[in-house]
């Protein structure tokens, strides 16, 4: 399989090779919205653990949180057992990914939208601000209105990341566009709110937005329901959700986060796994917009080409995406 992760510009230390193979044993500790989220969770198991179970016959031992203080009881339940390496599926993780990953140096952690810096950590991070501005910019050609709305689950900045790089590919084809972006909560339970994510969707709706991009997990379904009661577009996030809602859904900014930990286990069985920062980004494949039979209806060729042209864009460097999260701000 041809390699996903690409090595960021900083170091990466690398553990035994011969030691990771001897004790792989790999497992995967969810988000508490857990694994049939339909989102970012359901994507690592199905293309993720799941697969890697068919594909290597070795089981991937799960656990599901149900709350906050599970995060890091079930990761050290994990470690000490020998699991190894453990997926910690999302940046919530990140406290305790640091605090569990120190107290067993010789077992190997993979966190997923958070760095820590800790050589038995591998911290794999997306470009979501060039996914979202692809979609930002098929939202624009979409709709007639020239309004659309963003909804994110939490405000923090890596949701801020993918709201700001949607404004850009808004404003990229209509610079004269207005996006609106709306938070559902400041802390976790915005990623499960689905009613939540449901008023905002409407009040975006009821000023004119006819394409709405949700960035919130769980909630994203009410979003989408809200979208298609109006008979509007949404566009879905992380995982493929085109095929939730057919004829409503117009895309979705999915992110390789299944394949990220196929990969990182597969490594670790290989005896080749090392700690560090994997960025992936487009030119990585690590982020994109989806195409099926669900929205192909949808998306017309002349769409379809010019945001493969953005694209190429993109990943040459000709257009440069500005990162929220590296000003905490979407000056661009």
């Amino acid at each position: 399989m041809k390699a996903l992760l690409t090595l960021a510009a900083s170091a990466v230390i690398g553990l035994s090779a011969s030691a990771i193979a001897a004790d792989f044993a790999p497992a995967v500790i969810y988000d508490t919205a857990g694994k049939f989220d339909k989102s970012f969770n359901e994507d690592v198991f199905r293309n993720g653990a799941e697969q890697f179970v068919k594909d290597k016959g070795i089981q991937v031992r799960e656990f599901e949180p149900q709350n906050e203080e599970q995060r890091e009881q079930g990761l050290r339940r994990l470690a000490s057992r020998g699991q190894s390496p453990i997926v910690a599926v999302g940046f919530s993780f990140g406290s305790s990914v640091e605090k569990v990953a120190a107290e067993f140096p010789d077992s190997q952690f993979v966190i997923i939208d958070s760095v820590v810096d800790l050589p038995n950590v591998q911290s794999i991070v997306f470009a979501e601000h060039e996914g979202s501005f692809l979609v930002g910019a098929l939202a624009a050609m979409k709709s007639e209105s020239g309004t659309a709305g963003f909804i994110g689950g939490v405000n923090i900045p890596l949701i801020q990341k993918f709201s700001c790089g949607f404004e850009q590919g808004f404003k990229h084809i209509n610079k004269n566009g207005t996006v609106y972006s709306e938070m559902i909560s400041t802390d976790f339970s915005g990623f499960n709110d689905p009613a939540g994510g449901s008023e905002l969707a409407k009040s975006q709706i009821s000023k004119g937005a006819d394409v709405l991009f949700a960035a919130a997990g769980g909630s994203g379904s009410g979003v989408y329901q809200a979208a298609k009661d109006a008979g509007k577009y949404a566009i879905g996030v992380d995982s493929n959700q085109n095929y939730l809602m057919p004829g409503t859904m117009l895309t979705s900014m999915v992110k390789k986060v299944g394949l990220a930990s196929y990969e990182s286990w597969e490594a670790a069985q290989a005896g080749t796994w090392s700690g560090g920062v994997k960025v992936l980004d487009l030119a990585a494949g690590g982020v994109d917009y989806a195409m099926d039979e669900f929205n192909a209806s949808l998306v017309s060729s002349d769409m379809k080409a010019k945001v493969d042209a953005i694209k190429a864009d993109i990943i040459s460097g000709k257009i440069k995406v500005h990162d929220y999260m590296t000003t905490d701000s979407c000056s661009y």
